[in-house]
């Protein structure tokens, strides 16, 4: 889960996250959404890929991304899950 939330500290992952929400997108056609060097844009999708939120399609030249969301839905519902106690009522709630 650590991975996740490594990926997601960056505003320009998170972007990238919120363009592969439409749809697939190429390297490319990503790269160009950004003022970022080419190079940075890869170390970018590296992380992404190492964290399983995106999966890498070889299309001829170019590499098609796409989102992963139920990997990123698992770690958002582990995380939430990790500071509910077992047995705990909701704040503002008491127990019977």
């Amino acid at each position: 889960m650590s991975m996740v939330f490594k990926a997601l500290s960056d505003p320009t992952r998170r972007r990238v996250l919120q363009l592969l929400r439409k749809g697939p997108m190429s390297a490319g056609d990503l790269s160009d959404q950004f003022d970022v060097s080419k190079p940075t844009m890869s170390a970018h999708f590296a992380v992404l890929k190492d964290a399983d939120l995106v999966h890498a399609e070889k299309a001829g030249k170019s590499v098609i991304y796409h989102l992963k969301l139920s990997v990123l839905e698992e770690a958002l519902l582990g995380f939430v899950d990790s500071f509910a106690g077992s047995g705990s009522s909701a704040p503002g709630k008491e127990r019977a």
